[in-house]
């Protein structure tokens, strides 16, 4: 059995009256024992009260300490079912704007079979904004694919060959583009800097290997590490994808650093 410290304090007062008032009798001074006899008796049975007050009282916070939590448990489940609505709108939102701003043009490229370029500029707000709410990080990348560069009349690439690779390579969650001016478009879902240089490595060395007279420019840029918003995050892409086409070769070039 837990022996409350409080009552043991009590039960010290007790004793050293009782023993003060030994002493008196022993002593014969009587008046003395009977005096300390009831300061003891008085000082036990407060000190006594206060500890079952004192008890009552953690009892009482105990209670308020569940309820408390009980309240909380609530409020976290009214939150998440809230957020959960917010989201559901949110896609319902997203889905109409799509809607709307490709209605008078097609949702897909017919030469490839890759969304649009009307489709990627809706989706690409869309999906920043997500990345926003659920602070995850998204990679755009800008792709041109040529063939006949080393003898001077660059030519595009079979469009249908090189929608193949990029299907083959990235991820049901992600989302590839036609541009209206023969280039293409990505938008990689959660996904950093890093894994974003690997998803077009992986795509240059399958273009490589089925044509080797094929040159990829790529340039990068991911939301939030170069830029806050979609025009900033596209046009760090499209900057990057400028650089690329300097050089005579394959080259992916990743945006700068927001300062």
């Amino acid at each position: 059995m837990r022996v409350d410290r409080r009552a043991v304090v009590g039960l010290i007062i007790v004793v050293l009256g009782l023993a003060l008032g030994a002493a008196a009798v022993a002593w014969d001074a009587v008046t003395l024992a009977v005096i300390a006899a009831a300061v003891t008796l008085v000082a036990g049975v407060a000190v006594w009260r206060i500890v079952g007050l004192l008890r009552r009282a953690d009892r009482r916070i105990e209670e308020l300490t569940e309820q408390v939590s009980e309240l909380e448990t609530t409020v976290e489940q009214e939150a998440k079912a809230r957020q959960d609505v917010e989201n559901q709108l949110s896609s319902r939102i997203q889905l109409t704007a799509i809607r709307k701003a490709t209605q008078r043009d097609a949702l897909t490229d017919d030469a490839t079979g890759l969304w649009s370029e009307g489709y990627f500029t809706v989706a690409l707000d869309a999906r920043i904004a997500a990345a926003r709410r659920n602070l995850k990080p998204v990679a755009i990348v800008l792709m041109e694919v040529v063939e006949g560069l080393g003898t001077g009349r660059p030519r595009p690439a079979v469009p249908a060959k090189v929608a193949g690779h990029i299907l083959r390579t990235i991820r049901e969650s992600d989302t590839a583009c036609r541009l209206m001016d023969g280039g293409y478009a990505l938008i990689l879902e959660d996904t950093a800097e890093t894994g974003a240089i690997w998803t077009v490595e992986r795509i240059r060395r399958a273009l490589t290997d089925d044509g080797p007279a094929l040159t990829m420019w790529a340039g990068v840029a991911c939301y939030p590490a170069h830029g806050f918003s979609t025009d900033e995050v596209l046009d760090r892409a499209d900057l990057a994808l400028d650089m690329a086409r300097e050089w005579r070769q394959d080259r992916i070039e990743v945006a700068t650093a927001v300062e």
